[in-house]
C-alpha cells in the first residue's frame, strides 16, 4: 500500500470519526445556536429599548426643565451600556462555544496535522500478541478481555487463533461490531493459526505442532513484529514455546513463573517464584529465581530495594530440607540484592518480603491454596452473618466492604504471572480466565513493556555467578 493511499485512508477513517464525535456532541452544537440566537434577540431588545429610551429623553426635555434633561439622559447613558454589553457578550458567546463544534471540520479541511497527531498517537501503542484459542473458555472470553484492555491502555492486540472461530465467538456475545471497528482503527488484528495445545497434552507437542496457536504468537515476539504475548493456555506448552522460539536468558538455566501475591497493604503486593514450571530444582535455579524476581520488583513493582524472602519451614538457618539449607548459603553470599532470611509460610503476606523464592512444585501448591481463600472466606462471612431483617440490613451496609475483600483476594484481579528467565516478555493467564483476567494480565503485559524489564534482565548476564 502506497504512502498516498494510506494517507487517504487514515483521512476517511478521521472524517469518520469527526462525524460519530457530532453526533455525540449535539447538545454542544445546540448550546452554540441557542446562545447565539439569544444574543442577536437580546441586542435587538436593547436596540428597542436605546430607541424607546430616546424618545423619553426628547419628551422629557420638553416638558421638564434641564434637571430633567440630565436625568434622562444619564438613563439613555445606561440603556447604550446595557446594549455594548449584551452584543460582546454574543461575540464572546460565538468566539468560544462555536470552536467547540467548527473548529475541528476545519482543522481536518485545511490542515493534515490532525491525521499526523493520529499516527503519532497509534506509535505510541504496543502490540501485544494473544494467544486467542488458549484457556478453558476461549476464544470468546479472551477476546472480551482484549476489546476492554485496547480501550483502556495504549495497547494493540494481535490476536492468534483460527479466524472463523473467532468471528463465531464474537457475533454469539454481541462483540462483532465493535471488533470490526478495532479492526479498522488498526488497533486489532486477526491472525488465523491451527488448534491450539490442550491443557492435557505434553509440553513437547509445540515442536510437533508449529502451527499451534501458541507457537503463531511467539513467533511474533521473536520477529519484532510484538513486545509481549500472553496466553491462558497449556503452561507447559508456553514455556516450552517461549524456550524453542525466543530461546533462555543468556546465564539463565530454568525459567520461573512469578506471580503476585496479595499483602497486608494492598498497595504492595509480593511476588513469588517459582510456581509451577519447575517442580525439581537445584540451589542455582532459586539463586536465579531470586535474580529475576529482584529485577522485576524494583522495575514493575518499583520498590527502590526489593526484600528477597526463602520459603522455609522455620526462620533459623538451619531449618529445611538439602535444597533450602544449600540455596540459604547461596543467597546470604549474594551482593546484588537483599537477602532478609527464610520465609516461613505464615509470612508470605505478611508484607515482610517483596519477594520469595521457592521450587515449582511448593510454589505452585500456595498459588492454587491463596486462589481458593477468597471464596471461601466469603462464604464463611455469609454463613455469619445475622439471618432475617436485621440481618438483611447489617449484610447491606457490610456489602461495599465484602467487595473490597473479594477484590483483593480474587486471582482475576492479577490476572497472570511472567514467565522470567525467557528472552521476551511472556504473561501465562489461568486456564479458567475470564474477561477480568485478561484485562489485568494484558496491564501487566504492558507495564513490564513500559518499565523496561528485558533491558534490565539482559544487564544479569554480566554478573559473574552467571558466568561462572
Amino acid at each position: 500500500m502506497g504512502k498516498e493511499t494510506a494517507q487517504k485512508i487514515n483521512k476517511s477513517r478521521a472524517i469518520r470519526r469527526l462525524v460519530i464525535w457530532y453526533k455525540r456532541n449535539s447538545a454542544v452544537t445546540s448550546i452554540v445556536d441557542t446562545a447565539a440566537s439569544s444574543a442577536v434577540t437580546a441586542s435587538n431588545v436593547a436596540g428597542n429599548m436605546v430607541s424607546s429610551a430616546g424618545s423619553v429623553v426628547n419628551t422629557a426635555s420638553n416638558v421638564a426643565s434641564n434637571v430633567a434633561g440630565n436625568v434622562v439622559s444619564s438613563a439613555e447613558s445606561v440603556v447604550n451600556t446595557a446594549s455594548n454589553v449584551v452584543s460582546n457578550a454574543s461575540s464572546i458567546a460565538k468566539n468560544t462555544l462555536q470552536p467547540l463544534v467548527f473548529d475541528p471540520l476545519k482543522r481536518l479541511q485545511n490542515n493534515d496535522n490532525i491525521l499526523d497527531r493520529v499516527e503519532e498517537s497509534q506509535s505510541n501503542r504496543i502490540w501485544i500478541a494473544v494467544d486467542g484459542m488458549g484457556g478453558d473458555y476461549a476464544p470468546g472470553p479472551i477476546l472480551e478481555g482484549c476489546l476492554e484492555a485496547i480501550s483502556r491502555f495504549p495497547i494493540n492486540i494481535k490476536f492468534v487463533g483460527k479466524i472463523e472461530k473467532v468471528k463465531v465467538a464474537a457475533e454469539k456475545i454481541g462483540l462483532a461490531e465493535l471488533l470490526e471497528n478495532e479492526i479498522d482503527n488498526n488497533r486489532l488484528e486477526l491472525i488465523d493459526s491451527g488448534e491450539p495445545i490442550g491443557m492435557n497434552e505434553e509440553a513437547t507437542a509445540v515442536r510437533k505442532r508449529k502451527n499451534a496457536s501458541i507457537n503463531v504468537a511467539m513467533d511474533l515476539v521473536r520477529n519484532n513484529k510484538a513486545e509481549a504475548v500472553y496466553s491462558a493456555g497449556n503452561s507447559g506448552a508456553m514455556m516450552a514455546s517461549a524456550i524453542f522460539r525466543i530461546g533462555r536468558l543468556k546465564g539463565i538455566d530454568r525459567p520461573a513463573i512469578g506471580a503476585l501475591f496479595p499483602t497486608r497493604d494492598q498497595t504492595r503486593p509480593v511476588l513469588v517464584l517459582d510456581v509451577g514450571a519447575n517442580t525439581d530444582c537445584k540451589p542455582s535455579y532459586l539463586h536465579q529465581f531470586a535474580l529475576l524476581g529482584n529485577i522485576y520488583a524494583k522495575d514493575v513493582l518499583q520498590v527502590k530495594k526489593p526484600r528477597i524472602g526463602l520459603l522455609n519451614i522455620g526462620e533459623e538457618e538451619c531449618k529445611g530440607n538439602d535444597l533450602s539449607l544449600k540455596t540459604f548459603e547461596l543467597l546470604s553470599s549474594e551482593k546484588s540484592f537483599d537477602f532478609g532470611g527464610n520465609c516461613e509460610g505464615r509470612d508470605v503476606l505478611s508484607g515482610s518480603f517483596d519477594v520469595v523464592v521457592c521450587d515449582g512444585f511448593t510454589g505452585n501448591i500456595l498459588l492454587k491454596f491463596l486462589e481458593s481463600v477468597g471464596g471461601v472466606l466469603l462464604d464463611i462471612l455469609r454463613s455469619e452473618l445475622p439471618r432475617g431483617r436485621r440481618g438483611k440490613v447489617g449484610s447491606a451496609f457490610l456489602k461495599s466492604n465484602l467487595l473490597r475483600i473479594k477484590k483483593r483476594l480474587d486471582h482475576a484481579e492479577h490476572g497472570g504471572a511472567l514467565l522470567l528467565g525467557v528472552n521476551g516478555i511472556c504473561v501465562i493467564g489461568h486456564g479458567s480466565s475470564k474477561s477480568l483476567s485478561v484485562v489485568s494480565a494484558l496491564r501487566l503485559a504492558h507495564s513490564a513493556v513500559n518499565h523496561g524489564v528485558m533491558d534490565n534482565l539482559n544487564e544479569l548476564q554480566k554478573l559473574q555467578v552467571l558466568n561462572s
